[in-house]
């Protein structure tokens, strides 16, 4: 008589040390090197108002434009403010918006994707054609003219950078999706008689995530960029409160004598991209990345 044997309890799951460890080790250096980035201009954009030296309007300095300091570390800007805590608070508003408008704007554009694949033909081209139409409209214009039309505020232009790039999150989506459409797991669950929904759910939107999860990476790239160009012209956040575009355009009369008030500020918007797409670029099996903005 044979022993039976017993069966083998499932392995455990690693720790999220253990998950995190193992996904910095995948990274290429310059993939940790933009994730260490991104983590740095996230945890400023959390925590640096309440790490902030100073009152972020507070003029401090006995000079303008001065150098680096121990008092000021990043000198100060043209009124004496001092340049650090500036920066601290400006970067809660460009991460915090381009990630917000990221996340409406690829939200949408997968959810409108889906419905244009698994839905009929006639739904599919009407959506196609209507982003075809909003994709058109240069992004920029779009944003100046709504803001002449209906001035400069935080929701109006988180609307205006999410609807600006729904067209190109729907684009890159309904490409994938399509494709994942006729797949033979698909029809197999569409002969099971499964509705519209559940194949969108669960047969296609999981197996193309991870290139929707770049695609979004490019969104807030897109984002931090039209953010910051509108507050450069003086169409997006208002005082008193300013982004890290804002404090750019603020400061350029120190530009001159290579003021640390506006170098400051354009490295930080150049360090974030830069990291993003540095990250992008070295995640592990995503897909080719996108060349330009769609």
């Amino acid at each position: 008589m044979t022993d039976a044997v017993a069966p083998t309890a499932p392995a455990a799951r690693p720790s999220a040390a253990v998950r995190a460890t193992r996904f910095w080790t995948s990274l290429p250096l310059s993939g940790r090197v933009g994730l260490a980035l991104v983590v740095f201009w996230v945890a400023a954009a959390v925590f640096g108002p309440f790490l902030a030296p100073y009152e972020v309007g507070a003029i401090i300095a006995p000079d303008v434009f001065e150098g680096f300091s121990a008092a000021h570390p990043l000198g100060s800007d043209y009124l004496g403010r001092d340049v650090l805590s500036r920066v601290l608070s400006g970067a809660r508003y460009t991460v915090g918006l381009a990630l917000a408008a990221a996340v409406l704007a690829s939200t949408t554009g997968t959810a409108l994707a889906l419905t244009a694949a698994v839905s009929g033909r006639w739904v599919d081209e009407g959506l196609s054609r209507l982003m075809d139409a909003m994709i058109s409209i240069p992004s920029k214009v779009l944003a100046l003219v709504m803001v002449a039309a209906f001035g400069s505020s935080i929701p109006l232009l988180l609307l205006i950078a999410a609807v600006t790039y729904v067209p190109g999150a729907y684009r890159i989506g309904r490409s994938l999706a399509v494709n994942l459409n006729e797949m033979d797991y698909v029809q197999a669950a569409r002969a099971r008689g499964e509705g519209r929904f559940y194949l969108a759910r669960v047969e296609v939107l999981p197996n193309m995530i991870n290139p929707m999860l770049a695609d979004f990476g490019l969104r807030f790239v897109f984002v931090v960029l039209l953010l910051s160009g509108l507050s450069f012209l003086g169409l997006g956040v208002q005082p008193p409160n300013a982004d890290l575009g804002s404090l750019v355009r603020e400061n350029t009369s120190g530009l001159g004598d290579g003021a640390l008030a506006v170098l400051m500020p354009a490295l930080a918007i150049a360090s974030l991209t830069i990291g993003v797409n540095l990250l992008i670029d070295a995640l592990p099996g995503r897909a080719r990345r996108v060349q330009g903005e769609p």
